[in-house]
């Protein structure tokens, strides 16, 4: 990633306008950019006590951050993609939802946009409360119950108990009930027209449209993840033992 020689000097303004991710950036560093659109990021950082460096060594570092693509991710064993599940909630909670709250609550009256935002005020509060809500059932239920289901394969439960937990709230019945949640999303969609702004539009709505339009296909992604592979990989586990439970209760 090029930067100029003397990035210190440049405005967040600018550097936020050459890469929108760097708004992201300073928020994890507790700067939100809007606050400072013509300082420059050296007085910036001189204020809140960061060193500059360390924001662009951030940058560099979060630009080279890959996932694994569905492919690997297929190739490994159902705990590792639990596991990568759950660290993508993680994010999703820590870092992506507290910036795009950050953005709508604190970006300061945008002229052409004071209906629009006073709606999303009201709207994305709703919506984080409704996402944290499903990753905390997702997390108690399915993540919970693949563990159980490990737990039976490794012979850890009597076998009249396993035979109960296995018949109890399948996955199959998980997977039939799950939602993605995108109803949220497609609100925020008509409200922003699909994201439509016009080129002059202010910096902070930029952002703002491009930070949405990510969540929404991390969003996606994750969904795909989950409806593709790991529910059908638990189904299979859930086969699996059942099979071997029941085999036991013949032979017994």
């Amino acid at each position: 990633m090029q930067w100029k020689q003397d990035f210190e000097k440049t405005s967040v303004g600018e550097l936020v306008s050459e890469n929108y991710v760097f708004a992201a950036v300073l928020h994890y560093f507790g700067i939100s950019f809007y606050q400072y659109p013509t300082d420059s990021l050296e007085k910036v950082c001189h204020k809140h006590k960061v060193n500059p460096r360390q924001l662009v060594e951030h940058l560099e570092n979060w630009a080279q951050q890959k996932d694994p693509s569905l492919e690997d991710l297929y190739l490994n064993p159902i705990e590792l993609l639990v596991a990568y599940l759950k660290k993508k909630h993680y994010y999703f909670v820590r870092q992506e939802l507290p910036f795009l709250s950050n953005l709508i609550s604190g970006i300061p009256g945008q002229q052409g946009y004071e209906a629009l935002m006073a709606d999303l005020k009201i709207m994305f509060p709703l919506f984080v409360e409704d996402f944290i809500h499903h990753i905390h059932e997702e997390e108690s239920r399915l993540f919970k119950r693949i563990e159980l289901l490990q737990d039976i394969e490794q012979g850890e439960f009597r076998v009249q108990d396993a035979l109960v937990i296995l018949e109890k709230d399948p996955v199959q019945r998980l997977a039939d009930h799950h939602e993605i949640h995108d109803d949220e999303m497609e609100g925020i969609r008509l409200l922003t027209k699909d994201y439509f702004l016009e080129k002059d539009a202010p910096l902070p709505m930029k952002v703002l449209y491009h930070e949405l339009q990510n969540f929404e296909r991390e969003l996606s992604i994750h969904a795909k993840i989950e409806d593709e592979l790991l529910f059908p990989k638990a189904v299979e586990l859930e086969k699996e033992a059942l099979r071997k439970i029941r085999k036991q209760i013949q032979t017994n």
